[in-house]
């Protein structure tokens, strides 16, 4: 009894201070705040019934997200879940290089990305991030809303890093409309506005740089 007592005790200083970022993640895959609760809470359960099998001193935080991550693909294909399928190439790596410049923030700053993602707050980013296929959205809300390594990512969903990369190059190119509509619905930006598109050659640096402190 008291073993188990001990285990339980280890296992809730564990998860206590990973809880918040739990939450985030699960309500980025669910896109609903009680059924990420809900996930959190199953994902608990299964991680301290096989708590027994963590390696004490890597990392629990990790392990935790692949077990929530794999309850939540899980509960999908119960669902039937179809594939969201997505036509990347009418997005052109330059897509909010152009809106922006449209909306004249290029004449105050040479990032007009960085100036754009200042006025949204993190609901707004958090917001476009929900506008994602799955496979592109788990992946980019843990590299820019919780900061995980390539490396992290690719242990939580379990996956190679060479996957990772890939599928945070592609989401990036797929967030720069969802940001741009957000930014519009918000009034952070005009939706009237009728000037040139610049051609993807007529700007050196690839659109990354612009969104990379999203």
């Amino acid at each position: 009894m008291g073993k188990i007592k001990g285990a339980a005790k280890l296992f809730e200083s564990n998860l206590e201070p990973i809880l918040g970022i739990a939450y985030g993640v699960a309500l980025r895959l669910t896109r609903n705040p009680a059924d990420a609760e809900d996930l959190v809470q199953e994902a608990a359960v299964k991680s301290f019934c096989g708590f027994h099998n963590f390696q004490a001193g890597t990392n629990f935080k990790a392990w935790f997200l692949r077990i929530m991550t794999n309850v939540f693909f899980k509960r999908c294909r119960k669902k039937r879940c179809e594939p969201e399928i997505v036509d990347l190439e009418e997005d052109s790596a330059l897509y909010l290089y152009n809106k922006t410049c449209e909306a004249g923030l290029h004449e105050a700053s040479d990032n007009p990305g960085a100036v754009l993602l200042r006025k949204m707050d993190a609901e707004h980013i958090a917001a476009a991030m929900a506008e994602l296929p799955l496979e592109y959205r788990i992946v980019a809300a843990l590299y820019f809303m919780d900061e995980f390594s390539y490396q992290e990512i690719a242990d939580i969903i379990d996956c190679p890093v060479g996957t990772v990369r890939s599928r945070l190059h592609r989401g990036r190119r797929i967030l720069q409309k969802s940001l741009w509509r957000v930014a519009q619905e918000q009034g952070i930006v005009s939706k009237h506005l009728n000037t040139p598109r610049l051609k993807e050659n007529d700007r050196p640096n690839d659109l990354q740089r612009n969104i990379q402190t999203a």
